[in-house]
C-alpha cells in the first residue's frame, strides 16, 4: 500500500502540472495533451508511452485497493467484540476519512476517466475531441466544479495521512524528528496539491480561463 501509494503522489503531481497548462491558454494545454501522446516516437507508437504508464497506474491501483481490503479485513478481525466505551484516540480527521475517502476518490477517479478521458463527456453539450474546450466547458458548470473541488478536499486528506503513513511503513519514521518532519511534508504536499488542482477548476468558474 505505502509503495503504490507514493507511486500516485508523483502521478497527482506530474498530473496537477499538466493541468495548469490551462493558464497558458488554449493551443499550450492541447499541445501538452498531444505531447503525452506523441512521446516516445518513434521507439513506441502513438500513445504508446501513455498507455504505459495508463497500465502502471492501473496495477499500482488495483494494488492499492487489495492492500486496503487486506488491511480492513485484519482491523476487523482483531476485535471480535466492540469496546464498551469509546474513547479519543487523538486520530486525525484526515486518518478516520481514510477508508472512505478512498472510496469517494475511487468513484471520483471513475467518473474523471469518463468525462475526460475514456468518454470524453462534456457536460455543457460542447464537442469532446477539444482538451481545452473540454475542460473549460466542464468547469463552467458550477456543479460539476462543486464536484471536482470536494473530491479535491478529500484527496488532499487523503494525502496528507497517506504520505506519513507510508513512511511509517517503510520504516522511516524512527525518531521523533523524523515523524515530525514526515507529517509536515505531508501537509505541505497536501496543500500544494489541492489548491494546484483547484485553482484551474476556480479559473473557469471565475472567468479567468476561457475559451
Amino acid at each position: 500500500m505505502a509503495l503504490s501509494g507514493l507511486i500516485f503522489v508523483a502521478f497527482v503531481l506530474a498530473h496537477m502540472y499538466g493541468n495548469l497548462k490551462a493558464f497558458s491558454g488554449h493551443e499550450a494545454f492541447n499541445d501538452y495533451a498531444e505531447y503525452l501522446r506523441t512521446m516516445g516516437e518513434p521507439l513506441l507508437p502513438y500513445s504508446g508511452a501513455l498507455w504505459i504508464l495508463r497500465l502502471g497506474l492501473i496495477v499500482s491501483l488495483v494494488v492499492h485497493v487489495y492492500a486496503a481490503l487486506v488491511l480492513w479485513r485484519r482491523a476487523r478481525t482483531a476485535r471480535s467484540t466492540p469496546y464498551q466505551v469509546k474513547k479519543h484516540t487523538g486520530a486525525t480527521w484526515a486518518s478516520l476519512l481514510m477508508r472512505w475517502g478512498g472510496v469517494t476518490l475511487l468513484l471520483f477517479v471513475g467518473w474523471h476517466l469518463l468525462n475526460f478521458s475514456v468518454g470524453k463527456v462534456n457536460v455543457a453539450g460542447g464537442p469532446s475531441d477539444d482538451p481545452y474546450v473540454l475542460l473549460v466547458d466542464t468547469f463552467t458548470t458550477w456543479w460539476m466544479t462543486l464536484i471536482y473541488l470536494l473530491a479535491m478536499a478529500m484527496l488532499g486528506a487523503h494525502l496528507h495521512h497517506g504520505f506519513w503513513s507510508a513512511f511509517q511503513t517503510l520504516g522511516m519514521t524512527g525518531s521523533a524528528r523524523a515523524r515530525s518532519t514526515a507529517k509536515t511534508v505531508g501537509l505541505v504536499l497536501a496543500v500544494v496539491i489541492v489548491v494546484g488542482y483547484s485553482a484551474v477548476p476556480v479559473a473557469v468558474l471565475a472567468g479567468i480561463i476561457e475559451k
